[in-house]
Order: structure tokens, then C-alpha cells, then sequence
């Protein structure tokens, strides 16, 4: 049994650290190591960042993006078209598409993907709220931007029933996006192009 070397607040750190995507318990250790070493340039900045964060940023309750006003600024931005909505599975994938700079429409975040067998059902998805959003008089089109999984297909498929009787036409990204892929892994050209090549569902 291997024994804690480290004061409790720096093995706190480590246990947080750790909880991060893509860092494991020996990554956590040389960050929480590197921030310690460099706290005048780093951990006392990060600090300061991730509480004002804690203190600012919030959902946006119209389409589920993650900004410091509510609704977003994405929401608020006049210059975009509102008659198109883009569905995305996660706020990852909306940043992935802004980079892109591949669409200059709203969004809906659905906060995840329809998965029998994780238990995820549609109320536990933003489903309901698209919708409710897309029966809107100035909404004409609903881009499904999901990723290429059987568990985005499967949502995909939910909504476009959904939609049936709503006034819209719903279409997905074209096939550039390739089966299995992610959206946030994908280079912005890929996106942009995807976009463009859209097609009716």
C-alpha cells in the first residue's frame, strides 16, 4: 500500500486534477506539480480564472450553450440567421463548429445523445425545448449536427419523427463527417464542408 509523500491540500489538488479529462493519478501529480512550482505565473491566475468562472459562467437557458450572459451572446447576436437552428450534441461541439466558423445560425445543445442502454431516454435530453423552439414562426430549418454514432443516428431519428408535423425541414450534415467520428475531433475544413453539403434528412 503506497502512502500519500504530499501535504493533504496538494494530494487534494492531485485527486482533482486527476478528475479532468485525459489526466490520470501520474499526469494529475506532475500538473499539480508544475502549478505549485510556477505560482505566481500559474496557480494563483488558474485560481483566479476557475472562480470567477464558478462565479459567471452559466447555461444558457434558450439553447444550452455555456457563456457569462443568459440568454448567450450566440442567441443574442443579431447578425445571425434565426430561422436556421443546429443541433449539437454537446457544447464542445457547438465551440468545434464556431471555430469552424462553418454556419452563422442559433443552436440547441441537446446535452447528450438518446442511450437505451446507459438509461438516457428523451427527458433526460434538451428534446422537449427544440421542439417547443422549432415550431416558431421564423424558424424554417433544423440542422441535426450529431455525430455519426448509433447513438447520434438513433436521436437524429427521434427528432425527425418529432418534427413531423412542425413546419420545418430537417437535414444533417453531409457524410464528410465520417461514421464513428466526433465532431470536436474533427479539423475545420472537414466541418465547413460538412455544412455546406447538408442534406434533407
Amino acid at each position: 500500500m503506497s502512502k500519500n509523500v504530499s501535504a493533504p491540500e496538494i494530494e487534494r489538488l492531485i485527486q482533482l486534477l486527476a478528475r479532468l479529462p485525459g489526466l490520470g493519478p501520474r499526469s494529475a501529480r506532475r500538473a499539480a506539480l508544475h502549478l505549485i512550482q510556477n505560482r505566481d505565473k500559474l496557480l494563483e491566475p488558474l485560481a483566479s480564472a476557475i472562480r470567477t468562472a464558478a462565479d459567471k459562467v452559466s447555461v444558457c437557458g434558450q439553447c444550452g450553450n455555456i457563456d457569462a450572459a443568459n440568454p448567450c451572446s450566440i442567441c443574442t447576436d443579431p447578425r445571425r440567421d434565426p430561422g436556421v437552428i443546429c443541433v449539437v450534441e454537446s457544447v464542445a461541439d457547438l465551440w468545434a463548429l464556431e471555430r469552424a466558423s462553418a454556419i452563422s445560425s442559433r443552436y440547441h445543445v441537446l446535452g447528450g445523445t438518446l442511450s437505451p442502454l446507459d438509461g438516457i431516454g428523451p427527458d433526460d435530453l434538451n428534446i422537449a425545448s427544440l421542439i417547443e423552439r422549432a415550431r416558431a414562426p421564423n424558424v424554417t430549418e433544423i440542422l441535426l449536427a450529431v455525430n455519426a454514432t448509433v447513438d447520434g443516428q438513433t436521436t437524429a431519428h427521434y427528432i425527425t419523427d418529432h418534427l413531423e408535423n412542425a413546419n420545418v425541414a430537417v437535414s444533417r450534415l453531409a457524410h464528410g463527417v465520417p461514421v464513428g467520428g466526433e465532431l470536436d475531433y474533427l479539423d475545420e475544413g472537414t466541418l465547413a464542408a460538412a455544412v455546406k453539403s447538408r442534406r434533407p434528412f
